[in-house]
């Protein structure tokens, strides 16, 4: 079964489960977050703890000062009788503490809610990147796999509001036990009210929270294609291309349909929501006026004092307010466990690289050679083989060229021998050995790759020549030395700041680069590190014919005693390995030196001879 069919039913499945069920990935998610702040977490918990029992006792302190205050009214209404009730100020200075205790209660509970939501933000931001970069490039590839990292990285906010909301639950449940104590002591038949409010009201949360989610998953492709348009818009690569072609309207007009669709899915919800919300709002309102009757009725009868009467009728209303709150903030949490559900899905992607029952060290290379033996590839999603059945060896020392017209499976090879991908069919092996049961970080270390597409970071020079091996960010040698042999350094010896020239105009003092100039910052990445193998997809495409030819007399130089594997359509450059590979349609076609290949008058001769001709 395909991933993208089994994603579908999952969404299906997911949409017909309780919200209820969703409540288990909650205290997966708490635990979570207890070990990302633990500090934070307890002391929060602590405050509110004490928050909790402060409404019970304002109000029995408000009981007792009203049966005071009335007692000595009905004995006398001299003001002396205030000051000699030692009993009425008792309680006055009672209440006093009370409401300053409450207000620092609350604003450190306050404070550290923004701390810690601030902190595992952070925090799981950071682990969504971990677990994003230790993912295959195949994944990346997959547009379900797209929605699925798009859902788990845009409800960060929703996983903030999770922790807060379960703290105030945690803070309400303890409130409601103490009050609900006093309403059975005093009252019991108030809490038959009670329950008639909160139940309708928590359906009706929950139905509407689960329609909003089941909305939001179905709309995930187009959130993510409005995102893709906001960005492309405001990139400053991609903009001289909008306005060349006059796209403008185009791009906005797409972005606005898609918003619009959005806009009226989402309305239609919210109308309904508020329709049905406001029916049950006057049942809720009805309710709390005929328990208040019942209250007055008993009161009047002489059963229960002014003062009880005041302390139910605030014990009932906070226990109102308290229901319809945690009955809100239940669905809330209800709805937030299924968008936690994509957040662990998306953490329980494991990489489908094998565990290795031994650790084999990667052997010197100086002395060995690459045999890729009968290597076939399909890329995820198709039924085609970039390669296929692909055989040839390279022996240390070699330089090997890897030539074909567009889509011959030349990069895919260099992929397929980085480890980027696994080969479909086949294996490759590094004296003897498969590379698949090498350790991933050694083996990735014994190998120097520039790709044709690289990317240009919004860093300083030193940092994007230091890309190539970041842990020696700091030697500045190095990186000029390795800036130095990819003639770089004439690049930035020229820059305002030098190595320290934040390049590209995304940030505040950065400076553009021409695309020749970033390409030999590109290639000074190769020589970062002291890589056995070396791989340069078009190295030179951006160069002009002088800087290119210098590029290679110096690359042919520092290459010696290693070994490198060269992509390139030029010629020229292709002549100087000292094996070459001509692949067509993801299959071997041509395989020998160059004089080879010319004398054997084929594909490769023809194409040469052609190239030759352009330059006559």
């Amino acid at each position: 079964m395909s991933r993208a069919k089994k994603s579908k039913e999952k969404i299906k499945d997911r949409t017909l489960i309780s919200q209820i069920k969703s409540l288990r990935n909650v205290p997966r998610f708490i635990r979570l977050a207890w070990s990302l702040a633990p500090r934070l977490m307890t002391l929060n918990i602590l405050l509110r703890t004490a928050q909790a029992i402060l409404p019970v006792s304002v109000l029995y302190v408000g009981k007792e000062i009203i049966d005071e205050v009335v007692r000595l009214a009905a004995i006398s209404k001299s003001p002396e009788s205030f000051w000699n009730s030692e009993e009425l100020i008792f309680w006055v200075w009672v209440g006093f503490g009370l409401g300053i205790l409450s207000n620092v209660l609350n604003r450190f509970c306050n404070l550290t809610n923004r701390l810690l939501g601030a902190w595992v933000n952070k925090e799981t931001s950071i682990v969504l990147m971990r677990k994003a970069s230790s993912l295959e490039l195949q994944h990346f590839e997959d547009p379900d796999f797209y929605d699925s990292l798009t859902r788990a990285r845009t409800n960060a906010g929703q996983r903030t509001l999770l922790i807060k909301l379960v703290l105030i639950q945690i803070q309400s449940f303890i409130t409601l036990s103490a009050l609900f104590t006093a309403l059975l002591v005093f009252s019991p038949y108030l809490v038959l009210f009670l329950i008639i409010v909160v139940i309708p009201t928590f359906l009706t949360e929950s139905h509407f929270n689960k329609e909003t989610y089941k909305m939001t998953r179905r709309l995930t492709p187009e959130t993510r294609e409005m995102s893709y348009l906001r960005s492309i818009v405001m990139n400053e690569r991609v903009i001289k291309e909008i306005k060349v072609f006059g796209l403008e309207k185009f791009l906005t007009g797409r972005f606005a349909d898609l918003a619009g669709h959005y806009y009226y899915a989402s309305k239609k919800i919210s109308v309904n929501r508020s329709i049905v919300g406001s029916l049950f709002n006057i049942l809720t309102t009805a309710t709390y006026y005929g328990a208040y009757v019942f209250v007055l009725y008993q009161t009047v009868s002489g059963l229960i004092t002014i003062g009880t009467m005041t302390f139910l009728g605030g014990a009932f209303q906070r226990m109102q307010g308290i229901l319809q709150g945690s009955s809100n903030r239940f669905s809330k949490v209800a709805n937030i466990g299924m968008y936690l559900q994509d957040f662990f899905d998306f953490m329980d992607m494991e990489p489908e690289t094998k565990e290795l029952d031994e650790i084999i060290p990667v052997p010197d290379f100086k002395q060995s050679e690459i045999v890729f033996e009968n290597v076939s590839f399909k890329y995820f999603g198709s039924n085609q083989y970039a390669l296929k059945d692909v055989s040839f060896t390279l022996k240390s020392g070699d330089s090997l060229a890897l030539v074909g017209e567009n889509g011959a499976g030349k990069t895919t090879l260099v992929k397929l021998l980085a480890r980027l991908y696994t080969p479909t069919e086949g294996r490759i092996l590094w004296d003897g050995i498969d590379i698949q049961e090498f350790e991933y970080e050694e083996y990735r270390s014994k190998i120097g790759v520039i790709f044709q597409g690289f990317v240009r970071f919004m860093f300083t020079a030193r940092e994007n020549i230091a890309v190539g091996n970041i842990t020696e960010k700091d030697n500045l040698p190095l990186i000029k030395k390795a800036a130095k042999k990819s003639l770089a350094d004439a690049v930035i010896t020229q820059l305002d700041n030098k190595y320290n020239q934040m390049l590209g105009k995304r940030f505040e003092g950065g400076t553009g680069l021409s695309g020749g100039q970033w390409q030999k910052i590109a290639l000074a990445r190769a020589y970062m590190r002291d890589a056995e193998l070396v791989i340069l997809d078009e190295p030179t495409a951006a160069l002009d014919a002088r800087a290119e030819h210098e590029v290679f007399l110096r690359f042919s130089a520092l290459m010696e005693g290693k070994t490198a594997i060269l992509i390139s359509h030029r010629f020229s450059t292709v002549r100087m390995a000292s094996r070459i590979v001509f692949l067509e349609n993801g299959q071997v076609l041509e395989l020998g030196t160059h004089e080879e290949l010319v004398e054997k008058r084929g594909k490769y001769a023809e194409l040469f001879e052609l190239q030759a001709r352009g330059y006559a």
